[in-house]
C-alpha cells in the first residue's frame, strides 16, 4: 500500500518546522520526514534564536502564524534587545535557548499540530514524471506519494565533518548524512555545488574560571518575540547571563601551528564557508591586523554543564583548539567536551526557485533552507513558512504568496536569493533592507498578520486586537499633529531640560521630534492624559512606542514610502515565467543569459540582477508594453 500525502517536507529543522506546520494548518494532510523525531528544532550550532535582523524575520514568521517565536519564548534562558543604542529601524530581539528544550518544545508544537504526521525515514530519491513531482523513495524501498514536496535538508545533504585532518560523514555531530537525493536532483537537471560551515567548541562549566570574564546579564524588562505569548507569564524560565572574553596574539600563534593541518587551508574543503560568521582560523588570516577578537561564553541550557563558545568555529585538530584555549582569559584550565568542527554540504543555487520558492524545473517541489545556500536558523524558518504556504496554495488553487522587499525582510532574503543567486552561505542583515525603517521587528504584527489572517493561520481575536492597535496608533498621531502646547506650558519643563524655549505653540507631534524628549513626558505635562485616546495608548507600551518613532522619524518615513511608491512601477510591470528572453537581440549578451537564468517576476526584479543594464530594462519594458 502506498502512503498519499498532500504535502511531504523532508527535513525536521527550522525550515520544516515551518512549511510542514503551516502547510498542515491551513488544511492540508501531511507528512514531515525526517530520521529522528526527537532531532526535531535541533539547535546544530548555537543555541539562541534571533540577532541583528535576524530577529525581525522571527517576528515576521510570527506575525504569519509560524511557530519558532512560541517556541523561543517557551524555552529562552536570556532575552536581549540589540542596538538599542542607534535608530529604531535596527532594534533586534536576541535570546538564548535552551538547547534540549527548544528541541523538546518543537517535537511537542509539530506533534500537535492537526493533519500533520512525523515519518521517521530516510529519503534518497526524489520521483517526478513529466517535469510534476510524484513522490519520494525512501532507503527502505518505500515509496511514499504526494501532491508537493518541501525539501529542507539542511547541512545532511553528502555531509562530512571535518576536524584537523579526521574526516566523518554526517550532517552533525553524531547523526548521518542524506546521501541520494543530490544525485536525483542531478539527474532532473538541477545545478549544485558545496557551502560549509562550522560550528564552536563545547566546554565544561565547571572547569571555567567565571570570576575574571565580563558578564553580559539580559535584559530587566524582556520582550517576547511571539505576538501571541503570554506577558503576564513571560519569561517562561529562569534567566542566565553570558560572559565575554577575548582571544590575544599568543592563542592566536598557537593556532597558527595548526595551519598545516587545516582542512580549511589545505584545501581538503572545497566549500567555501560563510563570509560574516568566520572560524577563528579565517579570522586570524583575513584581520591579521587584529590583536584580539571578542568571544561569548553562552549556556547550553538550564540543566547543561556544556558552554558553547561563540565566535570560535574552527576546524582545526582538537588538541591545536585546546591548547589555543588556554591561554585565553579564564579558560585557563578548562576542560574541552567536544572539539568544533566544519561540515561541509551540498546545496542548490536558489537561482532554480521562483519567489515562492517553488522549483523552475519541477512543477509542486520547493527548496527550503540551506539547501538554497543560506546560514542560520532564522533565515531557514523564513523560506519555510513561505514555501508551506505556497504548496498549500497550489494544491488548494489560491494564488501564489509573495512578499516584497517594502513589505517584509523575507520579501528581501527570498527576492536576494532568487535574483542574485549565491555561492557563500546568505545571512541576512538590515543593511540589506532599502526600506529598512519602514520594516521594524516592533511593527511585524501591522505589517503582515493581515496576511495570516487571510491565510487562516492567525486567529480572529488576535487578528482584531492588531486591527484595534491600528486604529488607536493612527488616531493619536492625528490627535498629536493637532494638539499644540502654548510656551507657558512647557517653556519651565525645557529650560530644567537645559532645551531651546519655544515663542509660540507647538505641537506635541513637533516637540516630540527633539531627540531629547520623549512622547510620555509631553503628554504628561498637560491635561491631554486625560483623553480616552491617550489613556488607552499610555496603557500599551508597545502601542506607544511605535507612535513615538513615527512621529520622530516621521520625515524619514515619508521619503521611504514616497521610494516604495516610484519603484512600485517596475514591481508591478510584470513578466510572464515563461517569457523567452533569448528572442530578444536587443537585449546584451549577458543580459539575456542573466534573464533567461533567473526568469524574474516583473520589470523590478529584473533591475536588481547584475549584469542587467538600464538599456535592458528599457528593451524590455518597451517590448511588454507592445
Amino acid at each position: 500500500m502506498i502512503r498519499l500525502y498532500d504535502i511531504i517536507v523532508i527535513g525536521g529543522g527550522h525550515a520544516g518546522i515551518e512549511a510542514a506546520c503551516a502547510s498542515a494548518n491551513m488544511g492540508c494532510s501531511v507528512a514531515l520526514v525526517t530520521m529522528d523525531k526527537h532531532a526535531i528544532g535541533r539547535m546544530s550550532c548555537n543555541p539562541a534564536i534571533g540577532g541583528t535582523a535576524k530577529g525581525h524575520l522571527v517576528r515576521e514568521i510570527d506575525a504569519l502564524g509560524g511557530v519558532m517565536g512560541k517556541i523561543a519564548d517557551r524555552t529562552g534562558i536570556q532575552f536581549r534587545m540589540l542596538n538599542t543604542s542607534k535608530g529604531p529601524a535596527v532594534w533586534s530581539p536576541r535570546c538564548q535557548s535552551d538547547r534540549k528544550l527548544y528541541s523538546e518544545e518543537a517535537l511537542r508544537v509539530v506533534s500537535n499540530t492537526p493533519n500533520l504526521e512525523i515519518v521517521e525515514a530516510s529519503v534518497n530519491e526524489v520521483i517526478s514524471e513529466n517535469k510534476k513531482i510524484l513522490g519520494v523513495k525512501t532507503e527502505e524501498g518505500e515509496f511514499i506519494k504526494c501532491t508537493a514536496l518541501i525539501l529542507s535538508s539542511g547541512t545532511f545533504l553528502n555531509g562530512l565533518m571535518h576536524t584537523g585532518l579526521k574526516t566523518t560523514v554526517g550532517g552533525r555531530f553524531e547523526e548521518k548524512p542524506a546521501l541520494g537525493i543530490t544525485q536525483s536532483l542531478a539527474k532532473l537537471g538541477f545545478e549544485y555545488s558545496r557551502l560549509k560551515t562550522g560550528t564552536p567548541p563545547r566546554l565544561k562549566k565547571i572547569s571555567i574560571n567565571w570570576s575574571v570574564l565580563e558578564e553580559q546579564p539580559g535584559d530587566e524588562n524582556p520582550q517576547p518575540f511571539s505576538h501571541q505569548t503570554n506577558k503576564d507569564l513571560f519569561p517562561y524560565l529562569p534567566q542566565l547571563s553570558c560572559y565575554i572574553t577575548h582571544t590575544d596574539e599568543a592563542v592566536h600563534k598557537i593556532l597558527e601551528k595548526g595551519f598545516n593541518e587545516s582542512p580549511m587551508f589545505t584545501g581538503r574543503i572545497k566549500g567555501i564557508g560563510p563570509r560574516y560568521c568566520p572560524s577563528i582560523e579565517d579570522k586570524i588570516v583575513r584581520f591579521a591586523d587584529k590583536k584580539q577578537h571578542q568571544l561569548f561564553l553562552e549556556p547550553e541550557g538550564l540543566d547543561s554543564d556544556q558552554i558553547y563558545l561563540n565566535g570560535f568555529s574552527s576546524s582545526l585538530p582538537a588538541e591545536i583548539q585546546l591548547e589555543a584555549m588556554h591561554k585565553i582569559k579564564g579558560l585557563e584550565e578548562v576542560e574541552m567536551v567536544r572539539p568544533g568542527y566544519a561540515v561541509e554540504y551540498d546545496f542548490f543555487p536558489p537561482h532554480q526557485v521562483d519567489l515562492t520558492l517553488e522549483t523552475k524545473i519541477i512543477e509542486g517541489l520547493y527548496f527550503a533552507g540551506q539547501i538554497n545556500g543560506t546560514s542560520g536558523y532564522e533565515e531557514a524558518a523564513a523560506q519555510g513558512i513561505i514555501a508551506g504556504i505556497n504548496a498549500a496554495c497550489k494544491i488548494q488553487g489560491k494564488p501564489d504568496f509573495v512578499l516584497k522587499r517594502s513589505e517584509a525582510y523575507i520579501g528581501v532574503l527570498i527576492d536576494d536569493l532568487v535574483v542574485k543567486s549565491t555561492e557563500e552561505p546568505y545571512r541576512i542583515f538590515t543593511s540589506r533592507a532599502e526600506h529598512r525603517l519602514l520594516l521594524r521587528q516592533n511593527n511585524a504584527d501591522r505589517r503582515l498578520m493581515s496576511y495570516g489572517h487571510q491565510l487562516g493561520l492567525i486567529p480572529d481575536d488576535l487578528f482584531e486586537k492588531v486591527r484595534k492597535k491600528e486604529k488607536i496608533i493612527n488616531i493619536s498621531k492625528e490627535l498629536f499633529e493637532n494638539y499644540k502646547l502654548h510656551a507657558r506650558e512647557i517653556n519651565s519643563f525645557l529650560k530644567q531640560k537645559d532645551l531651546t524655549e519655544i515663542d509660540s505653540a507647538e505641537s506635541i507631534s513637533k516637540l516630540c521630534k527633539r531627540p531629547e524628549l520623549t512622547l510620555k513626558e509631553l503628554i504628561n505635562i498637560n491635561g491631554i492624559k486625560n483623553n480616552q485616546i491617550v489613556k488607552e495608548l499610555l496603557a500599551n507600551e508597545d502601542s506607544l512606542e511605535q507612535v513615538e518613532i513615527e512621529l520622530k522619524y516621521e520625515g524619514y518615513i515619508k521619503r521611504q514610502f514616497e521610494m516604495v511608491d516610484r519603484l512600485e512601477k517596475y514591481e508591478s510591470t510584470k513578466i510572464p515565467l515563461t517569457f523567452n528572453y533569448l528572442i530578444l537581440k536587443a537585449l546584451s549578451t549577458e543580459g539575456r543569459e542573466k534573464l533567461n537564468r533567473v526568469k524574474p517576476r516583473s520589470i523590478g526584479q529584473a533591475s536588481r540582477i547584475s549584469g542587467v543594464t538600464p538599456s535592458d530594462i528599457s528593451i524590455l519594458l518597451v517590448y511588454l508594453k507592445n
